[in-house]
């Protein structure tokens, strides 16, 4: 059987959830089936434990084109490779135009996993402009004909049928995403804590991930302010969005300095040895999303043995079992797909004493990141993902 995946990420070119997702899928599926990688980028490793990866550029006639364009000319160039396969399986929106062209180009199944929703970042027009409503029709015109849809948690599934009504339940599947424990495994050196002044005595509230309006970065920030003053606020965040959201980030966190000290800000993509080390001396692990259909941060976080502390939205509260692995903060959300709290004062004011009930008991957080980690390895495996989506795979050819 020859299987034939279509990811915008893809090793070494990472930048978020869904591209640690096609990688690890991609490193179990190699030893079961004929598979291909179609990723966006520049040439790369041709072999990927097995799999065969083909990368493709952006289109030079369209170097100056708006980026959903350019997304298309890219989706265009990748469906001819995709001759010869059983089944095409497309990643996000950026790579669901080509599941979508080869399915009807090569009268193959198409299957798609939903990392998250247009519908459900419109705050994305900031950052697309038009190109907004081309990745919304792209989206939308591939679940709709889609064979299966693989979802990555249960409020995700029931997201997509909120979203698009048109689609057939009986198609949406559920199979979450997972971690390699071990890959990530609590490391107790703390030489990449002293390189980034990080205080491996004091307690510490970490935050990773990008600055998006999804992850609540600023809901955070504001938070932080409300922390015991010995609490250390380490920041590990990608680039802004936007002009704006970055301007109004990098205010909070200059306000934020001017009050207390031990507010660290790394801002770049870490290796993952300089990260694992950061969680696993973490007292708490904050995730402020306003959404977030699963949420891989979290289990690398519960891997390392971290406390977690999450808004009780989308498919995290499928990850974090609240009390026991950390805990979740209730958010009462604004249902015109932007996730805004109804109430940002009462959000900010929960996730701070959330955030400071755990990191008033370290041996208490302790304890929540030892049964994490326990649950990282008992629920979230790949191999166990890989031979669900095979099922997937089988129900459609």
């Amino acid at each position: 059987m020859r299987i034939d995946i279509v990811s915008k990420e893809f090793p070494p070119d990472i930048y978020g959830g869904a591209g640690v997702h096609v990688a690890e899928l991609s490193r179990v599926l190699a030893s079961q089936v004929d598979l291909y990688v179609h990723c966006f980028g520049a040439a790369r490793d041709t072999d990927f434990h097995g799999a065969t990866v083909r990368a493709y550029p952006n289109l030079t006639e369209l170097g100056d084109a708006n980026a959903a364009l350019q997304t298309f000319g890219v989706d265009l160039a990748i469906v001819p490779g995709i001759a010869g396969a059983d089944l095409v399986h497309s990643h996000t929106w950026y790579a669901n135009l080509a599941g979508h062209l080869a399915k009807l180009l090569h009268g193959i199944p198409h299957v798609l996993s939903a990392h998250s929703l247009e519908p459900l970042r419109p705050w994305k027009a900031e950052q697309l402009g038009g190109g907004y409503a081309l990745s919304s029709w792209a989206e939308k015109t591939a679940y709709e004909a889609a064979d299966a849809i693989i979802a990555v948690s249960a409020g995700m599934r029931a997201d997509i049928l909120r979203c698009y009504p048109d689609v057939d339940p009986a198609k949406v599947k559920v199979v979450h995403n997972g971690i390699d424990v071990s890959l990530w495994e609590p490391d107790l050196e703390t030489d990449v804590l002293e390189s980034y002044g990080i205080d491996p005595h004091r307690p510490s509230v970490t935050f990773v991930g990008r600055i998006t309006r999804q992850k609540g970065v600023p809901y955070l920030l504001r938070a932080a302010k409300l922390l015991p003053p010995e609490v250390q606020v380490v920041l590990c965040a990608g680039a802004a969005d936007t002009p704006e959201l970055g301007a109004e980030v990098n205010q909070l966190i200059e306000e934020l300095k001017a009050e207390r000290d031990g507010v660290v800000l790394i801002e770049k993509m870490l290796p993952r040895r300089e990260l694992i080390q950061i969680l696993s001396h973490t007292t708490a692990f904050a995730c402020p999303s306003v959404y977030e259909p699963l949420g891989i941060v979290n289990l690398e976080a519960m891997a390392c043995g971290a406390a977690v502390v999450a808004s009780a939205t989308g498919g995290i509260p499928e990850v974090v079992d609240d009390g026991v692995t950390g805990r979740l903060v209730p958010i009462e959300q604004v249902q015109d797909g932007t996730g805004t709290p109804l109430d940002p004062d009462r959000f900010v004011r929960d996730f701070a004493a959330a955030l400071t009930e755990t990191v008033s008991d370290r041996d208490e957080a302790r304890r929540m990141g030892e049964a994490g980690r326990r649950r990282a390895q008992e629920h979230f495996s790949w191999e166990s993902i890989g031979r669900t989506t095979m099922d997937v795979y089988r129900s459609v050819l």
